[in-house]
């Protein structure tokens, strides 16, 4: 017997995905992780590691897999920050990202690029590169509300 449910749906469905801020202090400065993206749309541009759930995992564990697989760095504990869905925030189609945060200590050491990521690097939280779809919103309300 097969159990498994055939849905059709008249409304389309947007895109899930999951980005991570890791933030750290080296010296007196706040600084984040960005990583630069290797691929269209965005080519070149810095944005947060993250990308698509797949459809089997959690936006959790996504947001784990995605840091892994673009920066190398391992975590065993992410916070949920936000659920962003602006209209438009991606001009692939309709996405909706789950963002989760860390504090580390030093993860320079640790940063290696990877995936579809072409660099990864710290940046100073004030003095942040151009980025890529909303990245900057986020950023910065994340800065409003744990950071200052």
């Amino acid at each position: 017997m097969n159990t498994k449910k055939e849905y059709c749906y008249k409304y389309p469905r947007p895109a899930y995905t999951a980005d991570c801020m890791v933030l750290t202090k080296r010296s007196k400065n706040a600084e984040i992780l960005l990583i630069k993206r290797k691929n269209k749309p965005f080519k070149d541009y810095w944005a947060l590691p993250g990308g698509y759930t797949d459809i089997n995992e959690t936006s959790y564990d996504a947001a784990k897999r995605e840091l892994f697989e673009e920066t190398g760095i391992v975590v065993n504990e992410l916070t949920e920050f936000g659920v962003f869905d602006t209209l438009g925030r991606d001009p692939r189609g309709r996405t909706v990202t789950v963002v989760y945060y860390i504090f580390k200590k030093d993860v320079s050491n640790k940063m290696t690029a990877g995936d579809d990521a072409a660099e990864v690097q710290l940046f100073p939280i004030k003095n942040l590169p151009e980025l890529a779809f909303d990245h900057k919103e986020i950023i910065m309300k994340a800065i409003n509300k744990l950071i200052d």
